[in-house]
């Protein structure tokens, strides 16, 4: 089988996968936002000092705040079997319990306890009962292809969580139900949801909710729509153990993504949408300062966060042209929908179909940016100050992860990122113009 090149011709999105190392943080780092988002939880990593230093360093000096997240730290005699794990892990969480009284303790895996083969689900299970609280068990370690895919096995966990329907009289009829899931800050969560309201949709509950006590009812009359690409593990979980039907819409990042989020959550509620044409036509018009700084200008995305499909998509409807869509994982089923606007949206613009390369080679990728001279690249913290020292504009990926970026009033906030090195440079230009016309009037 011969691999085409990304032509204007081109029928189909040209898929690729390489060998490549991931070079992205580690899984655990999203109890950085999911402590803030479940006000009520409290997180317990269970690894090595190598993860408390991550964490220590990731997170800056939040971890002396007394935040409601800790590490258990294995030593040696741990790894080695000599300790007895659930006497150590039952003394740390009752100490939790005294000091913090969580409504819900998390135990977040690490690549440690995988190798050991700790029992963390056995064990959790059994202390549940002992103090009372629950305990949920997310193997979050670096096995996994992002950091993002922390937030994933947190998710797939709680939803085994969530309650049922009561049982109802057989005359009275379910009604269909809709539940979000993934992790946003409240003021977005907000947004969406009143955007929803807006065509007359109400939303049953978010997985996760703001309190443990509000997680939403799941079962088999229960719709599920996912706001981010890289919880396809929630997904399959919500559907397979759980008996959701999942909606599959593209994702709520951009005024176009978002409007088709709509669309698609109204046609499966047999609802007509209103004001969407204006809704969007508003927005776009709102940065138009910002369009005309990037139209024609290219973007390279080296892969780190699995947002990288979502945001070329964006980006090519602001007139940018995407040579290349490096993602550490692809779930084609679960982003089928955001992959078809992505082919429409090229198609409307009359710009090639992007390369998609899965588990990009970076040495590789390294070359291709060489030889397409892309105006900016999109990449993970790894590379870009060497990009730099290149003489390539770059754009840590890391930063779209906590920044606001769904929904229709966030769109500048994208664009705000996109386009800052490329302000900040053209800046640096013509401040070394003006130096050089300076040096030559002395």
């Amino acid at each position: 089988m011969t691999l085409t090149n990304s032509l204007p011709t081109q029928k189909e999105l040209n898929f690729e996968c390489e060998t490549g190392n991931y070079h992205t943080f580690c899984p655990i780092s999203c109890v950085s936002w999911l402590y803030q988002k479940i006000e009520d939880s409290f997180f317990l990593v269970i690894g090595t000092k190598t993860c408390g230093y991550f964490l220590q360093n990731a997170l800056g000096v939040m971890i002396f705040a007394e935040p409601r997240y800790a590490m258990a730290e294995l030593e040696e005699e741990d790894i080695s079997a000599q300790l007895n794990d659930y006497q150590e892990l039952k003394r740390l969480c009752f100490q939790i319990k005294q000091d913090r009284n969580p409504s819900v303790i998390v135990w977040i895996g690490t690549c440690t306890t995988e190798i050991i083969k700790m029992d963390l689900e056995g064990m959790a299970n059994r202390l549940e009962q002992e103090i009372g609280v629950p305990i949920v068990v997310a193997r979050a370690n670096g096995l996994d292809y992002a950091f993002t895919q922390g937030e994933d096995t947190v998710l797939a966990a709680m939803a085994h969580r969530c309650p049922t329907q009561p049982a109802q009289l057989p005359k009275k009829k379910k009604e269909k139900s809709l539940v979000l899931f993934g992790s946003l800050p409240s003021p977005v969560t907000t947004q969406l949801t009143l955007e929803l309201k807006k065509q007359g949709i109400e939303i049953a509950g978010w997985l996760p909710s703001q309190r443990y006590s509000e997680l939403p009812v799941l079962d088999s009359d229960v719709y599920v729509c996912g706001v981010n690409p890289f919880l396809s593990r929630t997904a399959t979980t919500l559907m397979r153990r759980r008996k959701c039907k999942l909606i599959s819409a593209p994702f709520p990042i951009g005024p176009d993504g978002t409007r088709a989020w709509i669309e698609k959550i109204c046609s499966v509620f047999e609802i007509e949408p209103q004001g969407l044409d204006k809704r969007e036509s508003d927005i776009w018009n709102s940065v138009e300062d910002y369009l005309s700084l990037i139209k024609g200008k290219s973007v390279f995305f080296m892969g780190d966060n699995l947002l990288e499909v979502s945001l070329a998509r964006f980006l090519i409807k602001c007139g940018m042209v995407v040579y290349e869509v490096g993602i550490p994982y692809m779930d084609r089923r679960y982003q089928m929908a955001e992959l078809d606007l992505l082919k429409a949206t090229c198609e409307e613009k009359g710009v090639p179909f992007p390369r998609i390369v899965e588990k990009p080679d970076n040495y590789n990728q390294i070359q291709r940016i060489r030889e397409l001279k892309p105006d900016l690249v999109i990449t993970g913290m790894a590379h870009a100050n060497p990009l730099e020292a290149r003489g390539i504009n770059t754009k840590w990926s890391v930063e779209f992860t906590f920044a606001q970026i769904h929904g229709f009033t966030n769109t500048k906030d994208i664009l705000e990122l996109v386009t800052r090195p490329l302000r900040r440079n053209a800046k640096l230009e013509e401040v070394g113009q003006t130096q050089h016309i300076k040096l030559a009037m002395d």
